[in-house]
């Protein structure tokens, strides 16, 4: 049957062909191209669709004299183009995760996540905030794409230092063909400015993401709208997709409530045919699990791995090292009429004319007109295998014919028939090589030949999750992942000197756990703990640590890694107003956020909707939090770092360090 499409879809094809290709694929709408031109109100295409009378009639609203411009539900429609007023559903051609009416995968907006770790915006962050009386008021903060302008701009960084065996200095260069890198700052802002040096570098990304539940053992409060997860979640993803090698591979830790959420999207960023496995991880002891009161314990985590293109993405599988005492090479004698064993089957040596075969079936060699002392081997079996791989191969070394099958040996009637060259007088001996070939031997013999095993999709790490409380010196409780278990990862997806990318960096595990593997890495942390937990926890690795898999890899420490942040305008502010507690504490931000304080720190940039006049601070008729929130709203959130673009400007200069302005320098012109 003939696809019928909506009206709408017959009009628009007829007046955007005026256009080209360009909104066009083949003799398809691009509706993709189509919406976000949409969002950006394209002039030439309004204009168009302006002159479309069916247009005009459907989404040309008039009010009170004026009309309005449906943008959002001509957007929908083309979107969605099965959509009919009178179906159940306007999704009947799709299925998939959507927030706010439309699917993830065509949502244009931007979760942020300030100012606390993983999360987007502000109330019940911290176990603390809970405590101290916040709510869920002003949870997340959407932008609209197309009120974004500097946002993913790279960014200013400073308090630049190094860390190696000397201990910390200030860095005023970056080599980001041997630096590791450490970065405090929102992780979705980073990975945009990250791309500018990194694009199409990183081997692996292993993140461990807020789970959404509200129970995590990270001082953050991870429970926030699935949509907003999502949608927090996509745009981090994106971003790092761009970061990834053709090569290369992402693994993600989750729980089961989100598993298949996360799958979905995962299927919609990185493509299903891209996904290299789902990983069950054992994270508990099942023993403790069936002591507690609930009915049902889960025991299990998972590991969403993907590759960025799977026929390019090639995996180190595990194996074991060859026992070279259990292999030989040697030549045996066969003597006719002779039974002996090989390959676990019993093989009768024929007598000459013992057994006899038509001549003209028999390929022997120049000049051999009898038939030879043979041995008879099931086609398929040990031993028959064993001749056809191995045995045969010998022939232009000793001469030995090729094996070949006889009609009417063996059970099945298939067998081979072979025999060692030309004929030695009075001789019906034959030579059997038995071991392994020579070449392979030699190879186990100098360590270069390696047993491999499948990689399988479940991996017991519940010992290791138990004991993790204080691996790496880093008292993050149950919050933090397992180097064993991130090892294991590590080793599956690079090799040495390959790039390793954690964007929820947490406590360091990954980071450590790299440096101990002589893996490149790249960390990014946003919560103040990052410089008394991660670069801690780094610079205990760097003195020899002798926890985690230290021992299994005898580490003995060494290494080194350059810290950053990036540099934060707005965002102090929006830290500060966080952590008010009183009506007074946050008038004097919001004073600072006006005039700036000296050098020190400029005023804020203030969101051009803003009627600053308006503000009332008579706390008999406004409420602490409400207060709060209005003031958050008031940053524009384009500027909450300064751009690398503005470093050259003499009021930021004032804030830098001549170090971290060559810093900078050296920095991004690596990555010319």
């Amino acid at each position: 049957m003939e696809k019928i499409e909506p009206r709408l879809f017959d009009e628009l094809k007829k007046a955007l062909v005026s256009f080209g290709d360009k909104y066009f694929i083949g003799d398809e709408l691009n509706r993709s191209q189509i919406s976000n031109d949409l969002r950006a109100y394209n002039e030439d295409l309004l204009s168009k669709l302006f002159e479309i009378d069916f247009i005009k009639k459907k989404y040309l609203k008039n009010v009170a004299g004026q009309y309005l411009f449906q943008i959002d539900q001509l957007e929908e429609a083309i979107l969605y183009d099965d959509y009919w007023d009178t179906s159940y559903t306007k999704y009947e051609n799709r299925v998939g995760l959507t927030s706010n009416g439309k699917f993830i995968k065509d949502n244009q907006d931007v979760v942020l996540d300030f100012p606390f770790k993983d999360c987007v915006l502000t109330a019940s962050m911290t176990k603390e905030d809970s405590k101290n009386g916040y709510d869920d008021a002003f949870l997340n903060e959407v932008i609209e794409k197309d009120e974004i302008d500097r946002l993913f701009d790279k960014k200013i960084l400073n308090n630049a230092r190094r860390y190696d065996v000397n201990g910390e200095t200030n860095a005023n260069s970056f080599d980001p063909k041997k630096d590791n890198l450490i970065i405090k700052g929102n992780n979705l802002l980073a990975l945009h400015t990250l791309a500018d040096i990194y694009a199409n570098k990183v081997k692996l990304i292993y993140i461990d993401p807020p789970y959404n539940t509200g129970s995590d053992s990270f001082a953050y409060n991870d429970k926030f709208n699935r949509s907003s997860w999502l949608t927090f979640m996509k745009n981090r993803l994106e971003a790092a997709c761009e970061l990834l090698r053709a090569d290369g591979a992402i693994f993600v830790s989750i729980d089961e409530k989100q598993e298949a959420y996360l799958r979905v999207l995962m299927n919609d960023i990185f493509g299903e045919n891209n996904s290299l496995e789902i990983f069950h991880i054992q994270a508990r002891y099942t023993q403790k699990s069936l002591n507690e009161k609930d009915d049902f314990q889960p025991v299990m985590e998972y590991v969403l791995a993907y590759a960025k293109n799977k026929t390019l993405f090639v995996p180190n599988k595990p194996y074991d090292e060859y026992d070279v005492s259990k292999f030989k090479w040697e030549i045996n004698e066969l003597t006719a009429g002779q039974e002996i064993e090989l390959g676990g089957k019993k093989v009768h040596i024929f007598k000459k004319g013992e057994y006899k075969i038509k001549e003209q079936n028999v390929p022997t060699l120049k000049g051999l007109k009898e038939t030879w002392a043979s041995g008879s081997l099931l086609h398929g079996n040990t031993s028959g295998k064993f001749f056809n791989t191995q045995l045969s191969k010998r022939k232009d070394i000793d001469g030995l014919e090729v094996l070949y099958k006889v009609e009417g040996i063996g059970e099945d009637g298939l067998g081979y028939r072979y025999f060692t060259g030309p004929k030695r007088k009075n001789s019906i001996r034959g030579k059997f090589y038995s071991g392994i070939p020579l070449e392979r031997l030699n190879q186990i013999k100098r360590g270069e030949a390696k047993k491999y095993r499948p990689i399988v999709n479940y991996y017991d790490f519940s010992g290791d999750f138990g004991n993790i409380r204080l691996e790496g010196n880093a008292p993050f409780n149950g919050g933090k992942k397992p180097e064993k278990m991130l090892k294991w990862i590590i080793e599956l997806a690079t090799k040495k000197n390959d790039i390793v990318l954690d964007f929820h960096l947490g406590s360091g595990s990954t980071a450590a756990t790299a440096m101990k593997l002589k893996r490149r890495f790249i960390g990014v942390e946003q919560m103040d703990y990052i410089e008394y937990l991660s670069v801690k926890r780094l610079i205990h690795v760097i003195k020899g640590d002798k926890s985690g898999i230290s021992k299994d890899v005898n580490w003995q420490g060494g290494g080194s890694f350059v810290y950053a942040e990036l540099m934060p305008k707005n965002m102090g502010y929006l830290q500060d107003l966080i952590s008010a507690k009183t009506f007074d504490e946050m008038h004097e931000i919001y004073k600072r956020m006006l005039f700036g304080i000296g050098e020190s720190q400029e005023a804020a940039d203030i969101s051009f909707k803003a009627d600053l006049h308006k503000i009332e601070w008579d706390t008999d008729k406004v409420k602490f939090e409400d207060q709060k929130r209005l003031l958050i709203k008031l940053l524009d959130k384009n500027d909450l770092y300064y751009n690398y673009s503005e470093i050259d400007d003499k009021n930021v200069q004032k804030l830098l360090s001549n170090s971290d302005y060559q810093f900078n320098k050296s920095f991004y012109e690596a990555g010319e």
